[in-house]
């Protein structure tokens, strides 16, 4: 997928996510977790910049998205122990999760392409596509977009309506 494909996949990752931050906190939490998933939905194909790390390899892996949530969560731990250690928990867990989803959806994304992934690289060799379309495809990308701008919009718009 493009760039536009893959904001619209992390849209949708994020939704039910989102829903529960617009119910738990508010609807502006939960378009910031939104604005913060899609502005990195492209942060695997990085690979294409540095040099000697093949195109969907390594950052196109559980272990990659298990590393960024790793980062993510370390950086939301830091940011709560300012509020005592159950925020500092709390914290730590949403950015673990935040940083997790993020690489996901980018992995299932391009499952959805005819070269498809290989999310247990080294350990299993296993490739996983769904041979839908072509990442170059832009009437998939503007869809996958769409959908994720409007399944994101309406989760959002419920859980704020969910009366705490």
């Amino acid at each position: 997928m493009y760039r536009k494909g893959h904001v619209g996949a992390s849209l949708v990752v994020y939704a039910p996510f989102g829903f529960l931050v617009a119910a738990l906190a508010s609807i502006e939490v939960g378009l910031v977790g939104a604005a913060g998933v899609a502005s990195l939905a492209m942060v695997p194909d990085l690979d294409t910049r540095v040099p000697f790390v093949k195109h969907r390899g390594i950052t196109h892996t559980v272990w990659f998205a298990l590393l960024v949530g790793v980062a993510f969560g370390v950086v939301g731990l830091a940011a709560g122990l300012r509020r005592g250690v159950v925020e500092a928990l709390l914290f730590g867990g949403a950015g673990l999760l935040f940083g997790v989803v993020t690489i996901v959806s980018h992995l299932l994304a391009d499952a959805l392409t005819p070269m498809g992934i290989r999310p247990f690289a080294p350990l299993r060799d296993t490739e996983y596509t769904l041979d839908l379309f072509t990442a170059a495809n832009p009437i998939a990308n503007y869809a996958l977009l769409g959908l994720g701008g409007v399944v994101a919009a309406a989760a959002l718009v419920a859980g704020e309506a969910v009366p705490m």
